[in-house]
């Protein structure tokens, strides 16, 4: 059976292989909690779950999604698990595929993911009717990779003042980059690559460094710079985090090279060095430093584990560092983001002086 290229696989996390998607000849279409779906998910899920699962899941039941062919969910953490579980209840007809991801990134780990890409790339090319094809995957992640590069060129222009919109802007541009087909990303961006050297719309606010999980709204990063902040670079899963090259070498097997890549991404705080488990702390300062913010904005989802256990060690660091640091807990709407303009105004009015 043939498919087109419109045909789409849901996703939800930014260590998804995209290029195993793409190469088994679907659209990966990150399922972005965002969008104006009523929030159903609490007839199905405990109120005190991450509100990321929970509006993926308002979406699922309000029917706010293209066609699937396919969902490709991640085991990334234990609300991601439920979300497994509940899409094939209030989806009973979808085909779905749940992937265990590591919590390190060292050899036995990497082993181990490798074989799970291999079972998720049987699966994909079996839906698709396809001859699976490691050349196929190879070409693929070769392909994003060169996305990667158009959008690292990107994030360099926004350093330097010289993206139109600012954050707002390269944020839909990642939103685009995880909902739509790969070829047509690839001419937008470079479609804007060729205008980054024109006068950018001025922004005099304060250098800040954005990390943290989900915040794919433009409207929220516009809200940042409307209160004073300038986003010179951020470290988000539903940013630059999803786009990172992956190293290829022709003599190893193509699956475990896309493994390690993908474990060996910018981490997020599920991910850990057992001997230094607070390595992400670090990882924060040095990013921060390097674009040389003044500032940094923690934005996390409520009830997020991971980031509740990491932040205060963050925070700790960047004191010492002499970088002040405020957090942000939100539901994914912009009815909580609004609700903390006041609190990032302050903090700009703080680094100004």
């Amino acid at each position: 059976m043939t498919i087109e290229k419109t045909s789409y696989i849901g996703f939800t996390c930014a260590y998804t292989p995209l290029a195993l998607i793409d190469a088994a000849g679907y659209t990966p279409y990150r399922i972005l909690p965002i969008g104006n779906s009523p929030d159903l998910a609490g007839q199905i899920l405990h109120d005190n779950l991450c509100p990321h699962v929970k509006r993926v899941l308002d979406r699922a039941l309000d029917k706010d999604l293209p066609d699937l062919a396919g969902v490709v969910l991640l085991n990334s953490c234990d609300a991601m698990r439920r979300l497994a579980d509940a899409w094939q209840k209030v989806r009973p007809n979808d085909r779905v595929i749940l992937i265990d991801l590591p919590v390190t990134a060292d050899d036995p780990a990497i082993s181990y993911f490798g074989r799970e890409l291999s079972r998720l790339a049987d699966t994909l090319f079996q839906w698709s009717g396809r001859a699976a094809s490691q050349e196929a995957v190879a070409e693929s992640i070769e392909r994003y990779n060169q996305l990667s590069l158009l959008f690292e060129a990107l994030r360099e222009g926004l350093r330097n003042g010289r993206v139109s919109g600012g954050a707002a802007r390269l944020q839909s541009l990642y939103n685009m980059a995880v909902t739509r087909p790969l070829d047509e990303t690839y001419r937008i961006l470079k479609g804007v690559m060729e205008n980054l050297n024109s006068p950018a719309d001025g922004n005099s606010g304060v250098p800040i460094f954005l990390f943290g999980n989900v915040l794919p709204d433009p409207e929220a990063l516009g809200l940042f710079e409307s209160c004073g902040a300038r986003i010179v670079d951020e470290d988000l899963c539903t940013g630059s985090r999803a786009f990172a090259p992956i190293e290829m070498e022709k003599s190893e097997e193509t699956l475990s090279q896309l493994g390690r890549g993908l474990l060996r991404r910018p981490r997020c705080a599920r991910t850990l060095l057992p001997m230094q488990p607070g390595v992400i702390a670090g990882e924060v300062l040095a990013r921060a430093t390097a674009c040389e913010a003044r500032g940094v904005i923690a934005c996390t989802a409520k009830f997020c584990d991971p980031y509740i256990a990491r932040i205060p060690v963050v925070r700790e660091v960047l004191r010492k560092a002499g970088l002040p640091m405020l957090q942000i807990e939100g539901d994914c709407t912009m009815r909580s983001f609004g609700q903390h303009r006041t609190r990032i105004q302050a903090f700009m009015e703080m680094l100004r002086r």
